[in-house]
């Protein structure tokens, strides 16, 4: 099994609790792609691009502005130099330039949090990064030491099991596990990729009642039908999926009518 057993749940049955996060900012000049101020309106944690994925100077200047004076906690969303595929091709990066990459992008953002009056409180690597480095020890390594030059000991958010969240762990960084409930699984634990048939969770009834699983018991049902454990402590929400802001609202409604806090991590 994927999953490390060693990772104990965060999340006790007496008293469950989810950090609800979503990707924010991903829009680049005049396009725009997230609905910004509605998913900060739910959201615990906003997960802002930094300019390599999506993202420009003045969008993350405004999702910084927002996201402070709704108390909302900001996140580094960190990924490869990919505009044109919207970091979701997997590149070959030296992990020294990588790491460099990953410093420059949390401190970009950095600039604006503080200027909004807060800061950036973690760091959540994109696409084909973040799935890169669930199974690369080197682009895994290369993500963290970035984090450790932007300064601060910030959470890093990954897959439970990951080699991101064990090098996190091994550089002194709060690791966070964080699970997807518009996501398909392999009965490994790992994320179905886009490429393959039904890796996005379209039907929202049925995201609905994953988050709500997930958070209060832990488990998810994988693709082939079989249970997966999911020891996480954050809940992503894909901010770009048709119709986010309402779905949003619809977890975290569903998430308290079942007991479980909605909170974030730290």
């Amino acid at each position: 099994m994927f999953y490390a057993h060693r990772m104990a749940s965060m999340i006790t049955p007496s008293e469950p609790a989810i950090d609800l996060n979503a990707d924010l900012g991903e829009g680049f000049g005049r396009w725009t792609l997230t609905d910004d101020e509605a998913l900060i309106s739910v959201v615990t944690s906003a997960n802002v691009a930094c300019g390599f994925h999506a993202g420009d100077p003045s969008i993350m200047r405004r999702v910084c502005e927002l996201a402070a004076a709704r108390g909302v906690r900001i996140g580094a969303q960190v990924s490869y130099r990919d505009l044109a595929g919207f970091g979701r091709r997997s590149m070959d990066v030296p992990a020294g330039e990588l790491a460099d990459e990953v410093a420059y992008q949390i401190g970009a953002l950095e600039v604006f949090a503080r200027a909004a009056g807060s800061r950036v409180s973690y760091v959540k690597p994109h696409g084909a990064l973040y799935n890169r480095t669930v199974h690369d020890g080197d682009q895994a390594a290369a993500v963290v030491a970035g984090v450790v030059t932007a300064g601060g000991a910030l959470p890093v958010l990954g897959l439970p099991g990951s080699l991101l969240l064990d090098a996190a762990a091994a550089a002194g960084l709060p690791p966070v596990p964080e699970a997807f409930a518009d996501r398909a699984y392999t009965p490994a634990g790992t994320l179905v990729p886009r490429t393959e048939p039904g890796a996005v969770v379209h039907d929202p009834d049925a995201v609905v009642a994953r988050a709500v699983r997930m958070a209060a018991e832990g488990t998810v049902t994988a693709a082939d039908g079989s249970p997966v454990p999911v020891a996480a402590r954050s809940l992503c929400l894909h901010g770009d999926t048709p119709g986010a802001a309402d779905l949003a609202r619809r977890v975290r409604a569903a998430l308290g009518a079942a007991g479980v806090r909605v909170e974030a991590f730290a």
